[in-house]
């Protein structure tokens, strides 16, 4: 990998982290196309830049993020996280053979996006009768563990979108669209946090040479410019959900899907 690779490869995170259209997939697609080897070293590289970006959400809500007035906000980060630290340990070889098959991802990526077609005519009524859900103190400790096992569907079903998941737990749950957006967004930096922390470590036991001055820069890089691109996601994801829905992110999921399984099927990409 290269600068100008980890600088495209950090653009395309920034983007998509916080959109429900799997960050993983769109790397992961990515990779061949711009020439990219897989290595521990790359593997290593998008884990960190997804944690730059989500880094973005701490920064957007510092306010909430540092209160530490209330004590329950954190613990529920924790109840919604444990889930997806028992079962990405328990499953790790079927993630890491899912990760590594394009033909997985890319069928995840067209179901996923069917299911968002509709997301927004099955929940439309959640904010009409919960309109008290205006914050988060609404969410309980119960539903927080909810939402952290829809989390889980993201591990198992790399493609699917982390984002996408716990919105639509979230939803399920009956949180208004912001509720679930924000949860979802706060959600993630413990997880990041905790995959960042695993796979470093990992690379460290097996791959330590990983860690080369020239790498270390690449990551620096890559961190900041997918921090940065995050910061403007975010705030474009909420104003595009609000208006129009997630429907259009489904079409935008059935249509890569697709075209990235006729580049599979015909060998443009391996």
């Amino acid at each position: 990998m290269n600068t100008i690779q980890s600088i495209i490869i950090a653009i395309i995170e920034g983007i998509t982290e916080f959109l429900p259209i799997s960050s993983t997939a769109h790397m992961k697609f990515a990779n061949p196309l711009l020439g990219i080897s897989k290595d521990p070293f790359v593997d290593l590289f998008e884990i960190v830049i997804q944690l730059a970006a989500i880094a973005s959400v701490v920064v957007i809500y510092r306010k909430k993020f540092f209160d530490f007035k209330h004590i329950s906000f954190y613990i529920k980060l924790i109840v919604a996280v444990i889930p997806a630290l028992v079962f990405g340990a328990l499953l790790k070889k079927h993630i890491d053979a899912a990760l590594g098959n394009l033909w997985v991802i890319a069928i995840v990526m067209l179901v996923g996006g069917i299911v968002l077609l509709f997301i927004d005519q099955l929940f439309e009524k959640a904010a009409v009768t919960n309109p008290a859900n205006t914050d988060q103190e609404e969410i309980s400790y119960k539903k927080s563990f909810i939402i952290g096992c829809f989390q889980v569907l993201s591990i198992v079903f790399p493609g699917l979108s982390r984002s996408a998941a716990t919105i639509i737990g979230g939803m399920t749950q009956k949180l208004t669209k912001k509720n679930a957006l924000e949860f979802s967004f706060f959600l993630a930096v413990p997880t990041m946090l905790a995959a960042s922390a695993k796979s470093t470590l990992d690379v460290l036991k097996t791959n330590p040479e990983v860690f080369a001055k020239d790498n270390l820069m690449l990551l620096l890089i890559g961190g900041i410019v997918a921090f940065v691109v995050a910061l403007l996601s975010v705030q474009f994801f909420i104003r595009i959900v609000q208006k129009m829905g997630f429907a259009i992110f489904g079409w935008y999921r059935i249509v890569l899907g697709l075209s990235i399984l006729v580049l599979l099927y015909t060998h443009y990409i391996n």
